[in-house]
Order: C-alpha cells, then sequence, then structure tokens
C-alpha cells in the first residue's frame, strides 16, 4: 500500500514535470524565431544602406562628368569662328568656304545634341547662329557681285572722263563697304554676346541642378541615419522572457 502511493506521487510529479517543460520549450523556440527574424531584418538594413551608399556615389560621378562635359565643350565658339571666317572674306570663294565650314559645323552639332542632352538647349543655340551666318555668307556673297559690277563700271566711266560721275559711284562703293564691314564686326559680336549668355545659363542650370543633387542627397543622409538608428535598436537583444517553474 505504502509502495503504491510512493509510485502514484512519483508519477503525478514526472506528468507535472513533463508538463511544465513543454511551454519552456515552445518559448524558448519563439524567442530563437524572434532573434532568427531580427538578425534577417538587420541584414536587409546593411543591405538598404550600401545601395544607398552606391547611388549616392553615382550621382556624385554624373555630375562630375556633367561639370567635366561642360566644361570642356564651348559649342558657341563655332558660330564666332564661322563669322570670323566670313568677315575676313574678300571673295565670293572665301565667302563660299565660311559658308561651308558653317554647315559642317551644323552637321555635327545635330549630332551632337542627340549625344549630349544636357547641352541641348546649348547646341541649338549654337545651330541657330550658324544658320544666320550661313544666310548672312549668301548675302555678302550677292554684295561682294555687285561691288565688283560697280568697281568695273568706275573704271569705265573714269576711262571715258566722266569724272564726276566716277567719283560719285567711287563715294557709293566705299560707303556700302564701310556699311558692310560694320554690319559683319555686328554679327561677330552678337555671336560672342549669345556664346555668353548661353555659357551663364550653362552655369546657373548646373549650379541649379548641383543644389537639387545637395538637396537630395542630405535627404538621404536623413534616411540613412534613421535607418542606422532603426538598425541599432534591432540589434539589441530582446529580452528573455520570464520562465516560471512553478506548479
Amino acid at each position: 500500500m505504502g509502495i503504491s502511493g510512493v509510485s502514484a506521487s512519483g508519477c503525478y510529479q514526472s506528468q507535472a514535470t513533463s508538463g511544465q517543460a513543454a511551454p519552456v520549450q515552445e518559448e524558448q523556440k519563439a524567442l530563437a524565431d524572434a532573434l532568427k527574424e531580427q538578425e534577417e531584418g538587420q541584414k536587409s538594413l546593411v543591405e538598404m544602406m550600401k545601395e544607398a551608399r552606391e547611388k549616392a556615389e553615382e550621382a556624385s560621378k554624373k555630375r562630375d562628368e556633367m561639370l567635366k562635359k561642360t566644361t570642356n565643350r564651348r559649342y558657341g565658339d563655332a558660330a564666332i569662328m564661322a563669322y570670323s571666317k566670313l568677315a575676313r572674306a574678300r571673295s565670293a570663294g572665301e565667302v563660299d568656304a565660311a559658308s561651308g565650314y558653317a554647315r559642317r559645323q551644323i552637321a555635327q552639332l545635330r549630332a551632337a545634341k542627340g549625344s549630349d542632352p544636357d547641352n541641348a538647349d546649348r547646341i541649338q543655340a549654337a545651330i541657330n547662329q550658324l544658320q544666320k551666318a550661313v544666310n548672312r555668307a549668301g548675302r555678302k556673297k550677292r554684295e561682294l557681285s555687285q561691288e565688283r559690277l560697280s568697281a568695273k563700271r568706275q573704271a569705265r566711266l573714269e576711262k571715258e572722263k566722266r569724272t564726276r560721275e566716277a567719283k560719285r559711284l567711287k563715294h557709293q562703293l566705299r560707303s556700302r563697304q564701310a556699311q558692310r564691314v560694320i554690319r559683319e564686326s555686328g554679327y561677330l559680336r552678337e555671336a560672342e554676346m549669345d556664346n555668353r549668355i548661353q555659357d551663364q545659363l550653362s552655369a546657373a542650370k548646373l549650379e541649379l541642378r548641383q543644389q537639387m543633387q545637395e538637396l537630395a542627397d542630405k535627404t538621404q543622409t536623413t534616411v540613412d541615419a534613421a535607418v542606422q538608428q532603426y538598425a541599432a535598436a534591432a540589434a539589441e537583444p530582446a529580452p528573455a522572457p520570464e520562465i516560471s517553474v512553478e506548479a
């Protein structure tokens, strides 16, 4: 009878201990799963931070390339060179050479416009100036032809002893030539002024893009700081749940 009571008591204690161990194992498993999930989340945050840094570096690299491209390529110089050639032209052949140079530059700039979209406005302004140079070259060619005819007529009048008419024609010829020189120097100043304006516009646009990029970088830095704080908080081990062994 006594042995039976002891056996029953031992069996009851064993069952009680087994019943208490099951919840403990479940809690430990839940804790392990939570720690594993936190570790995986922390890894993903680190990857996000790495990706953000890579994007910032890539944006900085693109900005530097854009600045270098804007500094090294002066598209407006082509128009200035075309007008310089046109102003120096003294014959129809030289005018054709200046016009041909302008046409070649137009073709090159149109091709560059597709490969350099950041400077599309600047390139188009240079193309417009070069197109004006082509049109003005045609006008100068006609004027040179008229001046040549006037010079021949003047020589004929002098040969015929028509001195007064020859002097009047000579005066008119020199006046037209002087006006043409003044007009052509104005063309050159116009191209130079337009080039300076385009430089200022390009610099202003570049500065605006840099400010926007800096603002984006600052915003990204703030996000990175928040992510780091969250990662640090997530890295702290969660408090272990209290395990009660009371029956």
